[in-house]
C-alpha cells in the first residue's frame, strides 16, 4: 500500500551574523546552509497494516508524514501510496487518505458537528445514501450521537478527538494517518479510541500510520515499528523483534524485613559487572532491582538474592516498552 524509497527532505537555513551589521548583511547577501530534516529513509507498509511510526522530538516524523500526505515535496527519493504519488496526483490522492493531527482540528469551530460533516460530504462528493450509511457506522463505532448537534467549540477534548477521527473516515479512506490521536486524553477515552481504531482497521482493512509518544498506543495497536532519529532509520521490525533484541532488561521485585538489603546485595561486585548493569532501589520493605539478563542470568540473580537475605515475596517481570526503546536509543542513537 505504501512504498517509501530513499526519501530525503532538505531545508535552507539563513545564517545571520549578530548585530545590526549582521542583519543588513543577511538582507542583501544572505548566507545559507542546507539542513537535512529527513535523510534517505525507506520502508514499506502492507495493505491493512497498522504501523507505529515513532521517534524523539525533532527526529523528522512530522516531515515524513507531510511528504506522505503531499503537503511537502521531497528533495529526492520517492513515495507512493496505493500506486499514487502524493505530490503529482494530489487531487485524486487526497480522496484515499484521512489525516488526524492530535493538536489541530479539521472541524469548523462554530458549526454544529452534524453540519461540519455535511460540508465534508460535499467536499469529498460522498453520495447521500453512502453518507447516511457511513454516519451510522461512525456513530456506532465512535459514539457521536450524544454531541453531534453541538458546536465544535463546546466539545471536550475527548469528544473532539472522536469527531476528528470520524471526519477523517467520512469518505472511507484506504490509508489513515494518525498523529498523536490520544494526546491529553484520560485513560477511559484513550481506551475507547484505541478500540475504535482497531475495529476500523479490522472491519475495513484500513492501513494506519500511527505517530505517537504514548507507547501504550503502539503496544495495543501496532505489530510493527519504524523508528527514526535525526532524520534516519533507527529500527524497522516487529515489536517481538524489538523486545528480543533490546528487551533483556528484567525487573526483580521482592519484599523483605531487612532494612539494609540494598547495602547487602552487592550485585555488581559479586557478578563482576558494571554498576549500570544492576540498579537497586529500596523503599521501606520493597526492593526493586533492574538488571541486564544478557549479562546476569535470571536464575543466578535469584540464587544470589535468596542466599544473601530473607525474602517474604519475590517476582520477576520483563522490561516494558518504554525501557526497551530507551535502550535502543542508547545503543543505536547515542
Amino acid at each position: 500500500m505504501i512504498e517509501v524509497n530513499n526519501l530525503r527532505k532538505e531545508f535552507k537555513k539563513t545564517i545571520k551574523e549578530p548585530g545590526l551589521k549582521g542583519s543588513v548583511k543577511s538582507l542583501f547577501h544572505p548566507k545559507t546552509e542546507k539542513i537535512a530534516a529527513v535523510k534517505d529513509i525507506s520502508f514499506d507498509i502492507a495493505d491493512g497494516e497498522i504501523l507505529g511510526f515513532i521517534g524523539p522530538n525533532g527526529a523528522g516524523k512530522s516531515t515524513v508524514i507531510k511528504m506522505l500526505t503531499g503537503i511537502l515535496t521531497p528533495t529526492s527519493g520517492t513515495c507512493t501510496i496505493n500506486g499514487k504519488n502524493p505530490t503529482h496526483n494530489r487531487k485524486n490522492y487526497v480522496r484515499e487518505i484521512g489525516v488526524v493531527f492530535g493538536q489541530r482540528t479539521q472541524l469548523w469551530w462554530d458549526l454544529p458537528l452534524r453540519e461540519t460533516y455535511g460540508v465534508l460530504k460535499e467536499i469529498y462528493e460522498v453520495p447521500d445514501d453512502k453518507f447516511k450509511e457511513r454516519m451510522d457506522f461512525l456513530n456506532e463505532v465512535l459514539e457521536l450521537e450524544d454531541f453531534i448537534t453541538s458546536p465544535v467549540r463546546t466539545l471536550s477534548l475527548g469528544q473532539r478527538m472522536r469527531a476528528d477521527i470520524a471526519a477523517s473516515l467520512l469518505h472511507s479512506p484506504k490509508v489513515l494517518f494518525l498523529d498523536e490521536p490520544t494526546i491529553g486524553l484520560d485513560v477511559v477515552v484513550k481506551h475507547n479510541i484505541r478500540n475504535a481504531i482497531e475495529y476500523i482497521n479490522k472491519k475495513e482493512n484500513t492501513t494506519v500510520i500511527l505517530t505517537t509518544h504514548d507507547l501504550a498506543d503502539i503496544e495495543m495497536l501496532a505489530n510493527r515499528i519504524v523508528m527514526i532519529d535525526k532524520g534516519s532509520n533507527v529500527f524497522d521490525g516487529t515489536i517481538s523483534e524489538l523486545k528480543s533484541k533490546y528487551g533483556q532488561i528484567r525487573e526483580l521485585n521482592f519484599d523483605t524485613n531487612d532494612s539494609e538489603a540494598k547495602e547487602r546485595l552487592v550485585y555488581a561486585k559479586h557478578f563482576k559487572v558494571n554498576e549500570e548493569d544492576v540498579i537497586v532501589e529500596q523503599e521501606g520493605n520493597m526492593v526493586k532491582v533492574r538488571f541486564d539478563s544478557s549479562v546476569i542470568p535470571v536464575s543466578d540473580m535469584l540464587t544470589y538474592t535468596l542466599g544473601k537475605i530473607k525474602v517474604n515475596d519475590i517476582s520477576v517481570k520483563d522490561a516494558d516498552i518504554e525501557e526497551i526503546i530507551a535502550r535502543l536509543y542508547k545503543h543505536e542513537v547515542g
